[in-house]
């Protein structure tokens, strides 16, 4: 379940004897994922020195693939041991396996042609031409990153879960929720019946109404959304599905939840990770979708066809005239 802290302000989530058990928390990438995305997930979880390795090889991944040791702990105001104990927590052997990972990488990157100076923020005086490549190259970035961390698995799991369920709550708040109302959308057109819930209190209602066989599906990019876990809680605690889309395998959020899809991110100037996040989290969602469909394909090819004849007189006919 989930309490809210002393001060009121936060929620933490409580191990409740009378909630079915929950689920492990799911595991982290391992290096076959990509280096940069396993820093930037655990990045969260470093603090101090070690922290601050790791800022200096997401800011510069190319000049940290170069760099000695003695190097990297000079640019990032550590020491050499520092960056040993940084190389172990990412599961490298020592610092030579990390410089070789960190290289391959960018070396991928730079062949495919879309990454632009993955690390170089956004200046004010910029050209416009300057600002696209360097979004599309962090978009084009995080789009990989997902790939590469996404549980398919997972995935296959949510699309079973959603294609039988009598119901689908799906909650987020801010950005997340908009992300979340496009999922349901996309679900009512294929004949699921699927809720998107901003309101908190509308939100608990219906997660209170919650069945076995249900979905709840939270989305939070920092899986620490206070609302977005109380109602994922809400929603378990009623014997429902539970789904989290987060960029964080070790948060409230995924940690609650009975199936976890990951999304990775690439901050720029200006687009924070919670904003860069809306673009992976709207891929995830529509291959959920796919999956969804692919598994309800003579329901859904049926239902899509009838949304789709219900809202065709509002189209514009080709002549260039209006339908009544």
């Amino acid at each position: 379940m989930v309490e809210p802290d002393a001060d009121g302000t936060a929620f933490t989530v409580v191990a409740d004897p009378l909630v079915r058990d929950q689920a492990p928390a799911p595991a982290l990438p391992d290096a076959s994922h990509g280096v940069l995305v396993r820093v930037r997930t655990l990045l969260p979880e470093f603090t101090g020195a070690l922290q601050r390795v790791a800022e200096q090889v997401l800011t510069d991944p190319a000049a940290a693939s170069r760099a000695t040791i003695v190097e990297l702990a000079e640019r990032s105001g550590t020491s050499p041991a520092t960056v040993t104990r940084f190389c172990r927590a990412l599961g490298f052997d020592g610092y030579s396996d990390l410089r070789l990972g960190i290289a391959a990488e960018t070396g991928r990157a730079r062949s495919a042609g879309w990454t632009v100076d993955i690390g170089r923020e956004i200046q004010p005086s910029d050209p416009l031409e300057r600002v696209l490549a360097q979004i599309m190259a962090a978009d084009t970035r995080a789009m990989h990153d997902t790939a590469a961390l996404l549980d398919l698995a997972e995935v296959e799991r949510a699309a079973v879960a959603i294609a039988a369920a009598p119901r689908v709550n799906i909650f987020g708040a801010s950005g997340s929720a908009l992300v979340g109302e496009e999922m349901q959308f996309s679900l009512h057109r294929i004949g699921v019946a699927a809720w998107a819930w901003t309101d908190v209190h509308n939100g608990l209602a219906s997660a209170a109404l919650s069945r076995a066989g249900d979905v709840a599906l939270g989305i939070s990019h920092s899986g620490e959304t206070g609302e977005t876990i109380e109602l994922l809680a809400e929603a378990s605690s009623h014997g429902a599905t539970t789904i989290a889309l987060t960029s964080f395998p070790r948060s409230p959020l995924a940690e609650l939840a009975d199936i976890v899809l990951l999304t990775a991110t690439q901050a720029t100037t200006f687009r924070p990770d919670a904003l860069s996040a809306r673009h992976p989290q709207l891929v995830v969602l529509d291959l959920l979708y796919v999956a969804v469909a692919q598994r309800t394909h003579e329901r859904s090819h049926a239902a899509f066809q009838r949304t789709a004849q219900a809202v065709s007189g509002h189209k514009a006919v080709k002549d260039g005239s209006s339908a009544p």
